[in-house]
């Protein structure tokens, strides 16, 4: 019986506002680093994201080569990891021929080979070609077959692989592509594997406006790349380990369990009360994957908190000093300096302190959130108005307001 690890989406150096998550990073990593120990876990797909930007920062960088080092146990527990799209694809695959020799295979382009061969460690790269590569382990006698779809969007994608049609055609060039790679190699002798760094649903399936995450940088409809159908990875894989969901889900369990394994830390309030997850997956040739999701408990919560009184809001803040909050405190008109100020001694984490404005004549309340701060100066002074007033301000006090602060712009 096959062991593996499925993780993604670690974006190291990732910061929440000012605030840098770099010691609970490594924190939970140790925790994964155990839980592959304590399971026995023979191999550990990394399915995307493993950076948080395309320029990390030195410490992220040695981070994560100190984290695989030992997570490959020198060699005798092979990673594979694949980028997302915060990764560059020429940062993460750099480091490729050193990695190999401790049985760290980095892909990220579609038109790389993973050099097959006998390494010193026992693993044997026996069949590799673009998107694809078959692994033969020492302590098992079954090879292991993974078709490897990092993420690209769709030009990138298409300069490769081929030309067609926009929407659905970009579906069918992927499809056509692993499903070809599944046809070649993919036999019932052998364990058969798929990692993807996409977004997928179900075919017809409703997707919700907020299917990806605040922290997330969106594929779905940005640069051309669409939703991936479940439909689309081949009948023969066992179980497709997918990265770019922060929260963990299994999308379908046909034609096998497509499961998001999540991020190890919530990186958005949108995130806030989610249960991070590793998934342990046992596979054997020619049989179902039985798999098990185990909850990671390092790192900050996040929690959106609402108070109207001060002394609650502080006995609040005291009972719970490891999180980083989003709070709203609700008052007659703002937040007054020496409560404000109680607030943020009171406790290190608070990431937002917004005010909502509760209106006393029982016209509409005011209540400003995270996002209203990146609206334009108008729509916050209509927003304004209609708490004080009641109602929408009329289009000659908005031609004034315009007016005014154009004239503050060029002062």
């Amino acid at each position: 019986m096959l062991k593996l690890l499925h993780t993604a989406d670690w974006h190291l150096g990732k910061r929440l506002q000012e605030f840098s998550r770099l010691e609970e990073q490594k924190l939970v990593l140790d925790e994964i680093l155990q839980i592959a120990e304590d399971e026995n876990v023979d191999l550990v797909l990394l399915a995307g994201d493993i950076f948080d930007s395309f320029n990390p920062s030195h410490e992220a960088v040695e981070l994560f080569y100190k984290s695989l080092h030992k997570l490959s146990k020198n060699g005798t527990r092979p990673i594979i990891a694949i980028s997302g799209n915060h990764d560059s694809t020429q940062f993460v695959e750099a480091p490729d021929p050193l990695a190999r020799e401790m049985g760290i295979l980095f892909y990220s382009r579609y038109d790389s080979v993973i050099p097959t061969g006998k390494l010193e460690s026992g693993l044997e790269i026996i069949n590799s070609e673009s998107g694809f590569v078959e692994l033969k382990l020492p302590q098992h006698p079954f090879p292991i077959r993974i078709i490897l779809a990092p993420y690209a969007n769709e030009v990138s994608l298409k300069t490769y692989l081929g030309e067609g049609d926009r929407e659905a055609e970009f579906r069918n060039i992927l499809s056509d592509k692993w499903r070809k790679l599944a046809d070649t190699y993919c036999d019932s002798n052998g364990v058969n594997l798929y990692m993807g760094h996409f977004f997928f649903v179900q075919e017809g399936a409703k997707i919700p406006a907020d299917a990806e995450p605040e922290s997330e940088r969106p594929i779905l409809h940005v640069g051309g790349t669409q939703a991936l159908f479940t439909q689309n990875i081949p009948n023969q894989i066992q179980y497709a380990a997918l990265g770019h969901l922060h929260r963990f889900q299994t999308v379908s369990k046909e034609p096998c369990p497509v499961i998001y394994s999540s991020s190890p830390l919530a990186y958005s309030f949108s995130e806030a009360d989610q249960e991070k997850k590793v998934v342990i997956v046992d596979l054997k040739p020619d049989s179902p994957a039985e798999t098990t999701a185990i909850g990671l408990k390092h790192g900050r919560p996040l929690y959106r908190k609402t108070f109207d009184q001060l002394a609650d809001t502080l006995d609040w803040l005291e009972q719970n000093p490891y999180c980083f909050v989003e709070l709203t405190f609700i008052t007659e008109h703002s937040i007054d300096a020496a409560t404000r100020k109680a607030i943020l001694k009171a406790h290190d984490g608070i990431v937002n302190l917004i005010p909502q404005i509760k209106n006393p004549t029982g016209k509409e309340d005011f209540s400003l959130k995270a996002e209203d701060l990146e609206k334009d100066m108008v729509s916050l002074f209509k927003l304004y108005h209609q708490s004080e007033r009641g109602q929408k301000p009329n289009e000659e006090l908005l031609e004034i307001f315009k007016e005014v602060i154009s004239q503050e712009a060029k002062a």
